[in-house]
């Protein structure tokens, strides 16, 4: 992983510590969680590095190298390099030595504020343990944090029937869990073998994702499992059809899909509000978590995302597929339309630049 940020020791702290910051910069194209977590282990690496031997903090602190490093960095790039930020970055580095180095795939599954909730933990072996158990579980920061709180590592170990603290733990956080990290946008199916130059239906888009099913389901990401296709749901006056059901266990919730060829519309948004409000009056289970709606299209809309009933809306999505792979680039550009669109949805600005801190 460091081959993208790098450093050469100068012997000057200010200049070795512009230069990985320069370097996060340059690598700004990728993941800007895989950037900070690098960036801020980096820093902290770096930082440490200055000590003389074993020193300590307060000898650092009487020595002023933090605090100066802290007023020159603040006055290049303003908030997020204060003291309190420049020790953190240090503490990171020393509790968590190898995730760079290492290049472990793991390492970079949590966010920057998933390891800076996890520097609570004093115990290293459990600190290990809560790290392991939210890439494994797909924890949001919300549960880990509740976890941690909660003591949820000594009472498993403690107690004579740890799976009853488990499922204690399961049914306390799922409300916690981010839906939003488990819906992908935009969604890449390459391999449903479709031109994007050529006219198909949605029944033919259908039949080849249920064609190529286990990849489509690698696409959707962790913890979709396949449910129903053209899914009957009746009412008092109507039958209905809904394309793709699939159950996310890690949100223990139905997710509905609809495929569109066409960009979305209000329509397509209105008539996915009535699946899911139909859903959860006929299908769901007490124990389920209210269902989710996707509307699968061609293309997405800020005007929708703004003005009908996707906007605030926490339970209905539209996500846009890629019937090709696209570059780095148009990735890349894609990513950041489709961030637009969903900041647009929950009026949200970009919250990117507080997790530097």
């Amino acid at each position: 992983m460091t081959e993208d940020l790098s450093y050469i020791n100068t012997s000057d702290l200010f200049t070795d510590t512009i230069a990985i910051i320069e370097s996060a910069k340059r690598a700004a194209y990728r993941s800007v969680n895989v950037v900070l977590v690098q960036r801020n282990w980096l820093l902290g690496k770096r930082i440490a590095e200055e000590q003389l031997g074993d020193q300590t903090r307060e000898e650092l602190y009487g020595q002023n190298i933090v605090t100066n490093l802290a007023k020159q960095l603040t006055a290049q790039y303003g908030s997020g390099f204060d003291r309190s930020s420049l020790y953190k970055y240090v503490r990171f580095y020393q509790c968590f030595p190898n995730i760079v180095d290492a290049a472990s795939p793991q390492s970079f599954l949590l966010t920057w504020t998933h390891y800076r909730t996890l520097l609570q933990v004093e115990d290293e072996v459990a600190r290990q343990w809560y790290e392991n158990e939210a890439v494994k579980e797909v924890w949001s920061v919300k549960t880990l944090q509740r976890n941690i709180s909660s003591q949820y590592y000594y009472r498993i170990l403690q107690s004579a029937h740890p799976q009853r603290v488990a499922d204690e733990m399961h049914k306390l956080t799922a409300p916690m869990q981010d839906k939003d990290e488990f819906i992908k946008n935009p969604v890449v199916v390459e391999f449903l073998g479709l031109s994007p130059n050529t006219d198909y239906t949605e029944s033919t888009l259908e039949k080849a994702i249920i064609t190529n099913l286990q990849k489509f389901l690698m696409e959707l990401g962790k913890g979709y499992a396949f449910v129903a296709r053209q899914q009957h749901i009746r009412t008092e006056k109507e039958e209905y059809y809904i394309d793709l059901v699939f159950y996310n266990y890690l949100l223990k919730c139905f997710v509905l899909i609809d495929l569109k060829t066409s960009k979305v519309t209000h329509q397509d948004v209105g008539q996915m509000d009535m699946y899911v409000r139909m859903y959860d009056e006929r299908v769901k289970k007490d124990d389920d978590n209210p269902t989710i709606g996707i509307v699968l299209c061609s293309e997405t809309d800020n005007d929708i995302a703004r003005y009908s009933v996707l906007h605030d809306n926490d339970r209905l999505y539209a996500s846009k597929y890629m019937l090709y792979m696209p570059t780095n680039e148009e990735l890349k550009q894609e990513i950041e339309r489709q961030k637009e669109f969903f900041r647009l949805q929950h009026n949200t600005l970009n919250e990117e630049s507080q997790e530097t801190d």
